[in-house]
């Protein structure tokens, strides 16, 4: 039996995480601290039995746990992990896993010896995990490009009554690039089956002035045999998302909750609720990473931070690259 404590107690543990932990065998949640001390009455209510603990000083040095599940904003996640690395724990980190592509190097020497897992959900979705089935049994051959829009009309609010860390570069380490940047960027990996050569982008404020942060990101990828083309933005008029991938056999794509193969045989339909753009707690999606997460444990696997470690490198280039004016990078 796998012990596990929260670190950071917000919506996104209470909601997504821990229904997801209830349901994955050989684990218990036995544990949690948070900065907010008034988080405590909801742990307790939801995890019978489970310790509180004041500061994450305290729950490191006598929580009886074997890994944490770090649930805190972003800016936080390099030292919260690192220091549970230091303890001699796992670690799960929601994304993204750091806001600066040095602190990744600097987290993964830290790793030796211990599994250190970011939450890439979205490949848990059943609309994406259709996606991925299709690419694997070859529906569309040599894949050429992929295509990936996140339309919103503003960020998603954090805890209800507290000021939205989304929007405080401090704690969010940017703004929709990190936000949203990070799942695109590692479903078009795993999709596009390599790592690209290249890679343009722009940041820009649009519409959101009274935020010291981008609210709309087009980044554009080199892979040596496809394109990629990843548009985010929190300007939008509609909540939605489109997904298309053009192989030399056909293409693939995604209306709402509906995944269609489009080939030279016709067209096929597959409907896999929910859309990509309904909620974001996804308990059912964090099964998937619990399972993966607990794989890793067991088999000292490093794919999952390989591919973290990649995002973060890709973001940082991303940045740059809107700095010198959407100039093309190498990789």
């Amino acid at each position: 039996m796998l012990r596990g404590a929260f670190v950071g107690f917000g919506n996104v543990a209470a909601e997504g995480h821990l229904p997801g932990w209830n349901s994955a065998p050989g684990v218990a949640m036995v544990a949690a601290t948070d900065a907010t001390p008034a988080r405590r009455a909801l742990f307790e209510a939801r995890c019978p039995g489970g310790q509180w603990f004041e500061s994450i000083e305290a729950l490191l040095v006598e929580a009886p746990i074997d890994f944490v599940d770090i649930c805190t904003p972003p800016g936080s996640h390099a030292g919260l992990a690192t220091r549970a690395l230091q303890a001699g724990l796992h670690v799960l980190c929601e994304k993204p896993l750091v806001t600066k592509a040095e602190d990744a190097a600097a987290l993964a020497r830290a790793a030796e010896g211990q599994v250190l897992h970011t939450v890439h959900n979205w490949l848990e979705a059943p609309l994406c995990r259709k996606i991925s089935a299709l690419i694997a049994d070859g529906a569309v051959r040599r894949i050429r490009s992929i295509d990936w829009q996140t339309l919103r009309s503003r960020p998603a609010v954090g805890v209800a009554a507290a000021a939205n860390w989304r929007v405080d570069p401090a704690l969010a380490g940017g703004g929709i690039l990190f936000d949203h940047g990070w799942h695109a960027l590692y479903c078009l990996l795993r999709w596009a089956g390599g790592v690209p050569e290249s890679l343009a982008a722009a940041l820009e404020t649009r519409r959101h002035h009274e935020w010291p942060i981008e609210d709309t990101a087009t980044v554009e990828l080199g892979f040596p045999r496809a394109s990629g083309r990843i548009f985010l933005t929190w300007t939008a008029d509609e909540r939605t998302n489109h997904i298309a991938i053009k192989g030399d056999g056909g293409r693939i794509h995604i209306e709402r909750e509906t995944v269609l193969l489009t080939t030279s045989a016709g067209e096929r339909r597959w409907t896999c609720p929910p859309a990509l753009s309904e909620g974001s707690h996804h308990p059912d999606w964090f099964v998937g990473v619990a399972a993966d997460f607990q794989a890793a444990i067991a088999s000292g696997g490093r794919g999952n931070l390989d591919e973290a470690l990649l995002c973060a490198k890709l973001i940082g280039l991303a940045q740059r690259s809107s700095a010198e004016g959407g100039a093309r990078l190498k990789v």
